[in-house]
């Protein structure tokens, strides 16, 4: 029996599948909506935890607890950027306000540089108009198509690694796995099982593994409810203090970055050039890294090594950022957690137009949100960590021309913490090693020209921000 049957071109139902290619993809309503709420599953900690890291910022220049302004305008921002994704891109791919690039606006920006608040919005704002700009001029989608199909490869490995370790390495103090921990001596080490919640996300790993071998539909997505319903019960964590709770408009967040732009002058004007060029340059090649890494899971990249349609998906992710600092976060960007999705079978835009429908809703049900451990995400995180993994076998070993690049690449991803890092050390370390061998024609110009903007941007980094 065809497990993917076709669908008759009448009615809504084979409108839909029509728009989104069911057929040629060989997906169903089922499967992409299955996809759509892991996927939604897996990145819901950013609802939280975005709040988090910005209102101990934000927080300061204002009277009052901006937290529940911060939740809407994470919810909204993820939810029009993925859905822009979906209906234009026609892509799975997940948006939200991006972790690290948080960390860098509140703890670096305007706590570490003491630049205000609204005007940190507004580098936010000018970056994405930058991008739209880069976009419409095809600039980045000449960027993906410069990096070499071994780098590729490697950076949907390292985004496997990458996802596995933020699942494992979780605080268990917050609820997180804690099964990787730091280590003064050995930078990381195993972690304590007298942790309730290290328990919790071995026993999840198991639950979710079992499910998955017996190719149970849906699996990833059971997993995380029957960790964090085995952990509600056991009491490791509290049950949700209630379903409902309506959201406040964020009044005090919309539409200062165009006021925040009152507050440039001469003092801050080299440091708000500075923070813009960061926020460009994290944010370019984290959604270049990841549009790549996830096109190569899913089969999207091409023989010609190109992502199609990318020049759609680039502008959602554009416009997405320009809207998120409109509404008063930091910079909007694709999420690795996408994978998740991506590994139930979620294959068109439809699986996205679910996630954006659910982050828009659960602006209404952030107290259910709040309940669901991290831990409980864990082994699902672990389990795409292992299925983005496949794509090292692509990678021509042999020959250390391609070896050796790609290897520095999928290796600095997780352990710099960043997509951007490791593929800039990719992108540096490729044409370098291909010289020595002798076949440095054989590496593209454009491939030349970025390696070159890697290595001044960490010039620039370095002495901008670490003198």
């Amino acid at each position: 029996m065809n497990p993917h049957p076709q669908y008759s071109p009448s009615g809504w139902r084979g409108a839909i599948a029509r728009y989104f290619n069911f057929n040629p993809l060989q997906t169903n309503f089922r499967t992409e909506i299955v996809a759509g709420i892991t996927t939604f599953m897996t990145m819901a900690y950013i609802l939280v935890v975005n709040p988090l890291i910005l209102s101990d910022a934000i927080f300061l220049n204002q009277s009052g607890d901006l937290f529940s302004e911060l939740v809407v305008a994470t919810g909204l921002s993820a939810a029009i950027g993925t859905l822009m994704m979906a209906l234009f891109a026609k892509y799975p791919f997940a948006q939200a306000p991006g972790m690290g690039l948080n960390a860098f606006f509140a703890y670096t920006v305007v706590l570490g540089l003491g630049i205000d608040w609204r005007l940190a919005l507004s580098s936010v704002f000018v970056e994405g108009i930058i991008f739209i700009i880069l976009t419409l001029t095809d600039i980045r989608r000449q960027i993906i198509k410069a990096i070499p199909l071994s780098l590729k490869n490697a950076t949907a490995a390292g985004i496997g690694l990458f996802i596995a370790y933020i699942g494992l390495s979780g605080n268990p103090e917050t609820g997180g796995a804690g099964i990787i921990v730091a280590n003064a001596v050995t930078k990381t080490a195993f972690g304590s099982l007298k942790e309730p919640t290290t328990i919790m996300a071995v026993i999840g790993l198991f639950i979710t593994a079992a499910l998955v071998v017996r190719r149970v539909k849906g699996a990833l997505l059971w997993g995380i409810l029957a960790t964090a319903i085995l952990g509600w019960i056991l009491n490791i964590t509290a049950w949700p203090t209630g379903l409902f709770e309506m959201p406040p408009f964020p009044q005090h967040l919309f539409g200062q970055a165009f006021l925040g732009i009152t507050n440039l002058n001469a003092n801050n004007l080299l440091n708000f050039i500075a923070i813009t060029f960061v926020f460009l340059f994290v944010d370019l090649f984290d959604t270049i890294g990841t549009l790549t890494g996830l096109g190569m899971k899913v089969g999207y990249i091409d023989k010609n090594g190109e992502l199609p349609r990318a020049n759609q998906a680039l502008m959602a992710d554009a416009v997405a950022t320009t809207t998120g600092a409109v509404l008063g976060t930091s910079s909007v960007t694709s999420y690795i957690e996408s994978a998740a999705g991506i590994s139930e079978g979620g294959r068109t835009g439809f699986t996205a137009v679910i996630t954006a429908l659910l982050l828009g809703l659960s602006i209404f049900f952030i107290p259910l949100i709040q309940a669901i451990p991290a831990y409980a995400t864990t082994p699902t995180l672990v389990i795409v960590g292992v299925l983005m993994l496949s794509s090292i076998r692509q990678i021509p070993w042999q020959d250390l021309g391609e070896a050796i690049p790609a290897f520095l690449t999928l290796f600095m991803i997780p352990l710099t913490y960043s997509i951007a890092e490791g593929l800039a050390i990719g992108f540096i370390s490729y044409p370098v090693i291909k010289a020595c061998q002798g076949r440095a024609t054989e590496v593209p110009k454009l491939t030349w020209i970025l390696a070159g903007v890697f290595i001044l941007r960490f010039v620039f980094m370095t002495f901008q921000f670490e003198s």
